[in-house]
This record gives structure tokens, C-alpha cells and sequence, in this order.
């Protein structure tokens, strides 16, 4: 207003600081008070002492800002400081009350049931449930348990996928529940409390400090077989598995021994080496459960159910063919499980590397044109012809099962 200067602007640079622009076309218009600072091409910037102060108090601002701040942040803290001891109080009774509505949010929601804590060394859950499959699943299949002083150990047996390691993960997961004080996800359930639950569950190796799966596996089960009791809870989920066959059937075989004689803890116990199902005659305190499946036309079905008894067969090779594994790869697998099992006592890897099993038989009609076949001069288009007319003769002629093995 009272240069009178309409394109006047206040600007700032971290060099100047504030500083007032001129056009050169209104040079004539500046008061005798300004200070030149600078010349450009089109401007001429200015100071004046005002334009300084009011530079010295912005720039100093925020400075002042955070120096205030921190003294009402102490002044507030201290005065806290005073009701440190209710302030305490009531977050945790916020905290408790936070835990204890969801959990009840939780039974409302998902029809879970109050257990009856007793103390005594039982286990008795009917229909129960794992409280994190069952959202993800549209038909989950519920399973009982029953474990007390005369049937404490559980051997569980049933091939992959059928549900060994989801049926024996919810059973701890309704204890802990149950003894932290929440409803669980079953019909009824008398939790006998424990004093801890120890699990071998899985298959890892910790490469930081060199330890191999199978070493993992024994450092976990040496930790459980030292400190458990009879007041424990134990899950073990296919124990042996990280080394050959007979090393860990041998070592399942006797860390079970040992939980059901010494520690006498309840214990469910998953495995595959179906052999063991005959500790069931010598530990009188062992029973044997398996996983229901069914099989229908060369297919496998998961029933998911828990039932008295065990399985006698894995069906491997039935999962790695619903994984996607190839049809000549599951062919050969099924072929070479045939010679394994009529071989008997043979060397299971002896059998594995066997030359014969891999034998072309020379009844099939292409085998002495495969052999003189020159494959270097061949184009891409004559192979796809040879390899169709090979299809269609094993598809014309009706060779025995036996005679295709290539």
C-alpha cells in the first residue's frame, strides 16, 4: 500500500532469507528504506530491518516450538507420574476386560462350549473342533477324543491329507484354551488341567547353527522326553521322520515306550510306520486310532473321521497324483511299490535301483525301430509322426499289463 506497487512479492531462499521483489518495470516505486540484495534479469529483490526481524522470529519458531512442547510433555508426565499405581490398575482391568469379551464374542459366535476342569488325567472331547481350520473349511468334520489313566496314549495312523496332524493341533489348542479361561469349540469337553504341552510337530532345520532336520527333531523330542510329566500334555506328529525308515521307527518306537512306562503322560501320537500299531498287544496303556478314507474306483476319498483301529496302507502315491505329480511319474511309483512289496524282505534300497526295473521288454513291436532310429536326422515334424503311429499300435493292440513297463 504504500509503495503502491501492485506486483510486489515477499519470497525466500535458504541464501537471503525473506526478501522483497521488484519488477523492473516498477523500480522507480521503491521507498528509499529498501536495501538492494539482489539483481536479476527482470527483478531486484530487497530487504528492509522489518522484513529481517520477522525472519529472525518464523526461523526461530519451531525451535521454540519443540522447546515448549517438551516442557508441557514433562509437566503432563509428572503430574501422571503421581497416579502411576491407578493409572496401572486400570489398563489392566481394560486389558482383561478386552481378553474376556473377545473370547466370548468368540463362543457366541462359533457355538463354543464351557469345559469342566477336573483334576485328573483325563481328556474327553466330544465333537471337537480346531478353532482355526474350521473357519476356513466349509464342512469341517468334528472328532472325539478320550484319554484317562488306563488309555493314555493315543497311536494315530492314516495316510497324507486325511487330517492326523489338524486332529491332534486342536486337541492342545481346546486344553490351552480351556485352562486360559475361554469356552472351546466342541459339543462337551473334561479338560483334566496340565501342567504344560509339548509338541513335536513338523519338519525344519536351523541352517545358523548347521543342525539338519532329523537334528532338530531329536533336540525337541530329547527336551519333551526330559521334561514332561505325568501332568503333560504330548503331541507328536510323525516322530522318526528325518531319517531312514528302520533308524526312525526305531527311535518312534522307543521314545513311545518310554513316555508310556516312565513319564505316563497323555500323549497323541501320529505316525506312518504302521508296524507299531502292534505296541498296542505289549503297552496296555496304548490304544490305536486311524483316520477313515475311503476308495472308490482307483480314487481316494478323505472322510477326515476319527475311528478305533489302524490303517494299513499310506496312499502315497494316490496324494502325489491329486498334487499333480505326472501320470508316468505315479505309474512308475505304483510299478516299482509293486515289486517292493512282493520282494519282501529284500533291501528296500537295493529294490529302488534294481536294473531290472527298469526293463524294456522287446515284445513291444516299436523297440528294434526305436533302437536303429537315427533321432540326430530326424525333423521335428517326422518325430511327431513316428511317435503317433507308435501310439496307435499300443493303442490297437492289446498288450498285458505287465509286458508295458518301459
Amino acid at each position: 500500500e504504500r509503495t503502491g506497487i501492485r506486483s510486489l512479492k515477499v519470497g525466500f531462499n535458504k541464501v537471503f532469507g525473506y526478501y522483497l521483489e521488484v519488477t523492473k518495470a516498477n523500480i522507480q516505486h521503491v521507498p528509499g528504506d529498501y536495501q538492494r540484495k539482489q539483481t536479476l534479469a527482470n527483478t531486484e529483490r530487497f530487504i528492509t530491518p522489518e522484513l529481517k526481524e520477522k525472519e529472525s522470529l518464523i526461523l526461530g519458531a519451531e525451535e521454540r516450538m519443540v522447546d515448549m512442547e517438551y516442557r508441557l510433555f514433562c509437566e503432563v508426565r509428572d503430574m501422571a507420574g503421581q497416579y502411576t499405581a491407578a493409572i496401572q490398575q486400570d489398563a489392566q482391568a481394560a486389558a482383561q476386560l478386552d481378553v474376556l469379551q473377545s473370547m466370548a464374542e468368540a463362543a457366541v459366535r462359533y457355538r463354543y462350549v464351557r469345559p469342566v476342569l477336573v483334576d485328573a488325567p483325563r481328556l474327553e472331547i466330544r465333537q471337537g473342533r480346531h478353532p482355526v481350520v474350521e473357519q476356513t473349511e466349509t464342512a469341517f468334520v468334528p472328532n472325539d477324543l478320550h484319554l484317562d489313566d488306563k488309555e493314555r496314549v493315543i497311536l494315530l495312523t492314516g495316510p497324507n491329507m486325511a487330517g492326523k496332524s489338524t486332529y491332534l493341533r486342536q486337541n492342545a489348542l481346546i486344553v490351552i484354551l480351556a485352562q486360559m479361561g475361554s469356552f472351546v469349540p466342541a459339543d462337551s469337553a473334561v479338560i483334566g488341567l496340565v501342567d504344560r504341552v509339548f509338541t513335536r510337530i513338523g519338519a525344519a532345520d536351523d541352517l545358523s547353527t548347521g543342525q539338519s532336520t532329523f537334528m532338530v527333531e531329536c533336540a525337541e523330542t530329547a527336551n519333551l522326553v526330559r521334561h514332561a510329566t505325568n501332568r503333560s500334555l504330548i503331541i507328536l506328529d510323525e516322530l522318526g521322520r528325518g531319517t531312514s525308515t528302520f533308524d526312525g521307527m526305531a527311535i518312534a518306537q522307543a521314545v513311545m515306550e518310554h513316555i508310556h512306562d516312565r513319564i505316563r503322560a497323555r500323549t497323541l501320537f501320529s505316525t506312518h510306520y504302521h508296524e507299531l500299531v502292534n505296541l498296542e498287544t505289549t503297552l496296555e496303556g496304548l490304544a490305536t486310532y486311524r483316520v477313515e478314507v475311503e476308495e472308490r474306483g482307483g480314487h481316494v476319498y478323505f472322510l477326515h473321521q476319527v475311528r478305533r483301529g489302524y490303517a494299513d496302507k499310506s496312499y502315497g502315491i494316490n496324494v502325489a497324483r491329486m498334487a499333480g505329480v505326472p501320470r508316468s511319474v505315479v505309474r512308475r511309483a505304483l510299478t516299482l511299490l509293486q515289486k517292493l512289496e512282493a520282494g519282501g524282505d529284500r533291501p528296500v534300497q537295493l529294490d529302488l535301483f534294481n536294473s531290472l526295473a527298469y526293463e524294456v521288454h522287446e515284445e513291444l513291436p516299436f523297440v528294434h525301430e526305436l533302437r536303429s532310429l537315427d533321432t540326430d536326422g530326424l525333423t521335428p515334424m517326422e518325430a511327431l509322426r513316428v511317435l503317433d503311429r507308435w501310439k496307435r499300435q499300443l493303442e490297437e493292440e492289446p498288450y498285458a499289463e505287465d509286458k508295458t513297463t518301459v
